[in-house]
């Protein structure tokens, strides 16, 4: 069973960085991140294969975000820099468990383990 912990998150004015983390715990094949917006979808915004490190990255957040995989440590990270209002919302680490996922980009359905959440507020 793979366990999720993220951490990081809070409030950052427009044009601000933010990172936040994700903890994990098993074997995960790829990691993502998603962001729901109050009213919206859940979408995913970056994902990265486990043991290949293969990449990508949804075009709203592209040149501004990216994920930083440290597997000594079994660490994800979202780093996000030159923030926008439009990126606040709710944001979640997931992982896929039973194979490597080459759709972009990638289903919720998809992963198996969900982080709890952690809320990203950007003020103009």
């Amino acid at each position: 069973q793979v366990n999720l912990e993220e951490s990081g998150g809070g409030s950052v004015q427009a044009g601000g960085s933010l990172a936040l983390s994700c903890r994990v715990s098993g074997d995960t094949k790829t990691m993502a991140w998603f962001r729901q917006a109050a009213g919206t979808k859940r979408e995913a915004i970056l994902s990265i294969s486990t043991h290949r490190g293969m990449s990508w990255v949804a075009d709203s957040v592209k040149g501004r975000f990216t994920i930083v995989q440290d597997t000594a440590n079994k660490m994800f990270f979202l780093q996000m820099n030159d923030t926008k209002p439009e990126d606040t919302a709710m944001y979640y680490c997931a992982a896929s468990t039973v194979s490597e996922i080459l759709n972009f980009p990638p289903r919720e359905d998809q992963f198996s383990a969900w982080g709890q959440g952690t809320r990203v507020t950007v003020s103009s």
